[in-house]
């Protein structure tokens, strides 16, 4: 950014200043810096010492001059020597090495090897997830089998089956539901349920529950047969928990829209109208067919407008919504020409991102000129042979919507599809009108397509998902050979179980139509088992990798299914969560090979020097890992392991002696802390019976409760995690009685001294400390801990906050900044860093501590000051109104200064506290900055447009219409009054519910993309002084590193005036939309689809492809509609459901 130039002025009067030259007056020798934009000033220019002194005072002028250099790194040097003073005084690191050498009897030191650790880790995630595979294959046989033995029944009744419908209480309990007013069915069994903690649900094992989507209508006679056949499976669902209690959720998901699940549990109905369809689901879309190519075009010709329009685009992205991310897709519109509707020219990835942008291109399209299906096919077909871009490679397909027409183009299918016919093409017939619509039919049915009509709204959603069934032809007709199972991306439970993948299953129709006919070749399902994430951490070491290390697994989109990164804030049950590998870290290609790797199936290991955001993500540091990988064998997924060098070994605790025990166990009791210090213990699960709490307190108390009824080496323990607690309880507790107990700690200004340990212990000192004490109990959540581990050196951490926040509050000594290190032990050549120790200094008595440090005098000296005819330096003491000085830590935030009025800026980002020395700073290369997204974040709802809370637009007539006789019996009125009708009888979809707006969370929040900017040191580790070339405010600074610390010394003139400050430097996070995806899809990352197809089969019979036929509407039946709508009956709509017919055995 351009900082713009100043004119010149006089310099500000009094007489502590040197007259000088202002170098902004005139030429200005010297190299110029590099610096953020451009502009006519230098804003920097870097000056060798010998060359600066001259102008730091004028020869013979009398009062204080800015410091040269050689004093100012004397002023680091007693800074630095202050610092590691106390540090070894309190710190006591040297002291708690002696500590671990002399209770060396007492642990084990342990080694993680990787390639060991992650091959076991791989081989117990295989075998979980293949007791769901065969658990997943009995019900996918037992329900082929049923179906095959069903017997199709015409006249069956609601009243003749008997089930647990799972929205029947939610409708009980709206009085507005259309059960409610026709009575309670007879049908509809009523059952109680039982909390289950592996559920997070209330469930009953004894049967199954079914969920039927809002638009079908229960009593058809399709459903019914449905509902009939899979109540066998219930007796199969019980007979796999028998077999494996860990199961979760089995669901069987059919092709008709039913969902039959167990165990039985209440859907979680929404306040709004219920648009769960299982169809729709990512699980259901991966397991009914392969990866797509899809290309939708659609007809923006002159005739297409207003409702039909309308209708066109809503279904268009109720069409993205069944893509998947193995699929690819684009969008076009054509009228004589074709064109697409977005930045994309090409197939692109259906990710959520993708689908985004197509969605909101989509709402742009408008209707002009004349149609010519001729452009659009030829647009589409050359975007599927288009063989230089990454895609599928899998089902080809075109789906064009149109209000009709009577080109049927067969020169153009001539050219590109026959006589393969390896595209299929579905038509689509949008809006109510009189156009003959056998052409559509025949482009679908020449090419292996489909026929849908959508007349209205309420068929939007059945007539673009049914395509499935046509995609599912050739899965069913492989037989065997496609009964594969796939696992899932992660998304998240409909049912509240929180993340999971899905193992999945095609279930086939094995039926023949008649006596030596061909057998059906329709899909009746899928079958799925979920298995929770939270299921598969636990097969994962938890505590012997140390603070910074982790496990971490992906799939063939190089999407996370396991990272401790893995944290969305908000999720869309409709949607999976999508998180790739170089977005849960900070990308470097490095990490790029890795991933390939990974994808490709490969095993390997690698060190790599990378950076690491903090757990508050405030800082970055550049660090080692080894990260070593493996895949997980009969599944698409792959297993990564990262350590650490210093995690290579870490302690086990061998308490035999139960004497030492309860000794040691003893300082966990409170009655303790007032002589030993308080002690915080990490909420891990130590036993099965531990009552968990958020206050550390009453966990504390539940854990002594429990030791008080069981011993560490207890069954239902962890003994590892018992023995290393107890261990580290009585270690930090000698630490007290060696080094905390007999020091002053007011002597040196501290507020406290602490310990915390791998083991999970936080030893504070003195107990009334604790009290102020914010950080995170569990050491391998708290931000010093993992970055004291990560960095050599004393890590300063200045208290945290927001400058939208109020400021901090000075009051009673309680703010402290917290100093850390890292404990290394090195114990028979084996090297660890088992704890971290530090203190915490007292805010105000440190900053006045500062000023001396940096100052002409000592601890015992009074301040110097010079005389009318003296030549004095200026110090951080005596000339504070005219020199700054401030401690800044690595990630740029102020932790001390010599100013009053900033100590309660300490903890801000420093451009919040002097924006002009802060970008100085970083054109001169102390700081380097580091930007990245963050897609899993929250963002406050936007405001509703003008179309209020309703999902889909709605056409509004105008008043001619309304006054003309002909418009009344015409089909757009016919297509409105439906809308109409949709709105009274679900009346939440035009209208916002203001207690689900106020009350849920997806109200409140939405998913968005946030930008991150963390700052951190650059290559410059010298010290040395510049110049801020600002016109008459030009300002000198030095700038050091102090050795052995985060912190940087900085010392520079105080501004004399503040137009400079346009080159403000940001690092809170910022709402983003992300980066720009148009660039994005250019250079697309690494992937592998499924390695399974089915997209062909020459036995398929394509004669079933679409028969559909408009509805003729008449003032008469709008009038008998009208009438029973006022009548209070209104009847249940019946979206028209194509290949129902077909599935009769």
């Amino acid at each position: 950014m351009a900082v713009p130039a100043r004119t010149c002025s006089a310099s500000r009067p009094g007489p502590s200043r040197t007259a000088r030259p202002r170098p902004g007056c005139g030429p200005w020798p010297g190299p110029s810096a590099r610096r953020l934009g451009s502009g006519p000033p230098r804003l920097l220019v870097l000056l060798p010492p010998l060359l600066l002194l001259p102008l730091l005072a004028a020869p013979g002028a009398s009062a204080y001059s800015f410091p040269q250099q050689h004093t100012m790194q004397h002023w680091a040097r007693r800074l630095e020597q202050e610092i590691e003073g106390v540090m070894r005084i309190f710190g006591g690191v040297q002291q708690l090495r002696e500590i671990y050498k002399d209770n060396r009897n007492l642990f084990e030191v342990q080694e993680n090897e990787p390639q060991k650790l992650v091959e076991k880790v791989a081989g117990d995630i295989e075998n979980l997830l293949d007791r769901k595979v065969q658990a997943l294959k009995r019900l996918a046989d037992a329900a082929e089998n049923f179906q095959k033995a069903h017997r199709w029944q015409d006249s069956i009744k609601e009243e003749d089956i008997m089930y647990y419908d799972a929205k029947a209480d939610a409708e009980l309990d709206d009085p507005e539901s259309e059960d409610v007013e026709r009575g309670s069915k007879a049908s509809t069994l009523r059952l109680d349920f039982m909390e289950d903690p592996n559920f997070k649900n209330k469930v009953n094992y004894s049967y199954t529950a079914v969920q039927i989507p809002t638009d079908i209508y229960k009593g058809s006679t399709v459903i019914l047969n449905e509902l009939n056949w899979t109540e066998a499976l219930e007796n199969v669902f019980i007979e796999n928990r028998r077999r494996d209690p860990t199961l979760l959720w089995q669901v069987f998901g059919s092709a008709t829209g039913v969902t039959r699940y167990y165990p039985a549990t209440p859907w979680r109905a929404p306040k709004k109208i219920d648009l769960y369809d299982v169809r729709r689901r990512p699980w259901y879309i991966q397991g009914a067919s392969s990866p797509k190519d899809m290309v939708i075009i659609v007809d923006v010709s002159g005739s297409v407008s207003g409702l039909t329009l309308k209708l066109m685009k809503t279904s268009v992205c109720e069409m993205l919504d069944t893509l998947s991310d193995d699929d690819y897709v684009n969008v076009a519109s054509f009228n004589e020409k074709a064109q697409p509707v977005s930045c994309f020219t090409h197939l692109v990835q259906a990710n959520v991102r993708n689908k985004k942008v197509f969605k909101e291109a989509v709402q742009g399209m408008v209707a002009k000129g004349t149609t010519g299906y001729k452009a659009g096919f030829e647009y589409a077909f050359d975007q599927l042979q288009n063989s230089n871009i990454t895609r599928a490679n899998c089902n080809k397909m075109i789906m064009m919507f149109t209000d009709g027409g009577e080109d049927r183009v067969q020169d153009v299918f001539e050219k590109y599809n026959w006589p393969n016919r390896t595209v299929r093409v579905f038509t689509f017939s949008v809006g109510q009108h009189n156009y003959d619509v056998t052409p559509l039919q025949w482009m679908a049915c020449a090419n292996k397509g489909y026929y849908f009509e959508i007349p209205s709204i309420g068929a939007i959603r059945i007539n673009t998902q049914e395509y499935l069934d046509v995609l599912g032809r050739p899965m069913v007709l492989a037989g065997k050979e496609a009964k594969q199972v796939q696992w899932t991306n992660v998304y998240e439970d409909a049912l509240g179980l929180g993340l999971v993948v899905t193992g999945t299953l095609p279930v086939f129709n094995l039926t023949q139509d008649g006596p030596g006919e061909k057998k059906n070749q329709l899909i009746l399902g899928v079958m799925g088992i979920d298995v929770a994430l939270n299921d598969i951490k636990r097969l994962t070491p938890n505590y012997t990798l140390g603070a910074n290390g982790y496990v971490f697994a992906i799939d063939l989109n190089g999407y996370v299914l396991l990272h401790p990164n893995l944290k969305p804030q908000t999720t869309n049950f409709r949607e999976p969560v999508t998180l790739d590998f170089l977005d849960a870290e900070l990308e470097d290609e490095n990490k790029e090979e890795i991933r390939r790797s990974m994808i490709d199936g490969n095993k390997g290991h690698k060190q790599i020097r990378t950076l690491v955001k903090s757990l508050d993500e405030r800082y970055v540091d550049e660090v080692i890992r080894n990260y070593t990988w493996v895949p997980i064998r009969s599944t698409n997924y792959s297993l990564g392991l990262v350590l650490p060098p210093y995690s290579t070994f870490y302690l086990q605790a061998n308490l035999s002696d139960q004497i030492l025990q309860v000794k040691y166990f003893e300082f966990l009791l409170p009655s303790s802390f007032e002589s030993e210090g308080h002690v915080f213990i990490a909420p891990r699960e130590y036993c099965k019976d531990l009552n968990a709490s958020d206050n550390n307190t009453e966990f504390l108390k539940n854990f002594i409760e429990l030791m008080e009824k069981v011993t560490p080496d207890s069954k239902q323990c962890n003994n590892f995690l018992l023995h290393n607690l107890i261990l580290d309880t009585g270690i930090t507790q000698q630490l007290v009685e060696r080094v905390w107990r007999d020091q002053d700690l007011n002597t040196y200004s501290l507020l406290s001294v602490f310990a915390a340990t791998d083991g999970g212990i936080t030893r504070v000192f003195p107990n009334k400390a604790a009290e102020d004490w914010t950080e995170n109990p569990e050491p391998f959540n708290a931000s010093f801990y993992r970055r004291s581990l990560d960095n050599h050196g004393y890590i300063f951490k200045p208290p945290q906050q927001d400058a939208l926040l109020r400021q901090l509050e000075l009051e009673n000594d309680t703010v402290g900044i917290l100093v850390s290190t890292a404990v290394e032990l090195s114990l028979g050549g084996r090297t660890l860093r088992p704890a971290v120790v530090g203190v915490k200094l007292d805010l105000e008595a440190w900053a006045e501590k500062f000023k001396v440090l940096a100052s002409n005098r000592t601890h015992q000296d009074q301040p110097h000051k010079c005389g009318p005819s003296s030549h004095c330096e200026m110090d951080c003491e005596v000339n504070n109104e005219d020199l700054l000085c401030v401690l800044i830590d690595d990630g740029g935030f102020l932790v001390l200064s010599n100013q009053n009025h900033q100590w309660d800026q300490v903890g801000r980002f420093f451009s919040e506290v002097d924006a002009n020395l802060m970008l100085a700073l970083y054109n001169n290369s102390f700081y380097t900055r580091k930007e990245s997204y963050d897609y899993q974040a929250a963002c406050a709802p936007q405001p509703p447009g003008n179309l209020g809370a309703a999902p889909r637009g709605v056409f509004v007539p105008t008043i001619a219409d309304f006054l003309n006789l002909a418009w009344w019996t015409s089909a757009a009125a016919w297509s409105l009054f439906q809308q109409l009708l949709y709105g009274l009888i679900y009346h939440s979809w035009f209208q916002a519910d203001p207690t689900e707006a106020e009350g849920s969370p997806e109200a409140r929040e939405s998913s968005c993309v946030m930008k991150q900017t963390q700052y951190y040191f650059g290559s410059v580790n010298a010290s040395y002084n510049a110049i801020i070339d600002c016109g008459n405010c030009s300002r000198l600074f030095h700038a050091q590193r102090l050795t052995n610390t985060n912190l940087l010394f900085v010392v520079a003139e105080k501004p004399l005036c503040s137009q400079c400050e346009a080159g403000r430097l940001l690092q809170k996070e910022t709402h983003s939309d992300g980066p720009e995806q148009c660039e994005l899809v250019q250079r697309p990352r690494y992937r592998r689809g499924p390695h399974i197809c089915f997209d062909y089969n020459a036995t398929e019979d394509t004669s079933d492809c679409g028969r559909g036929a408009s509805f003729p509407p008449s003032l008469g039946v709008l009038v008998s509609l009208q009438l029973l709508l006022l009548l209070g009956l209104p009847p249940r709509p019946q979206p028209q459901v194509h290949s129902h017919a077909s599935r009769r055995p």
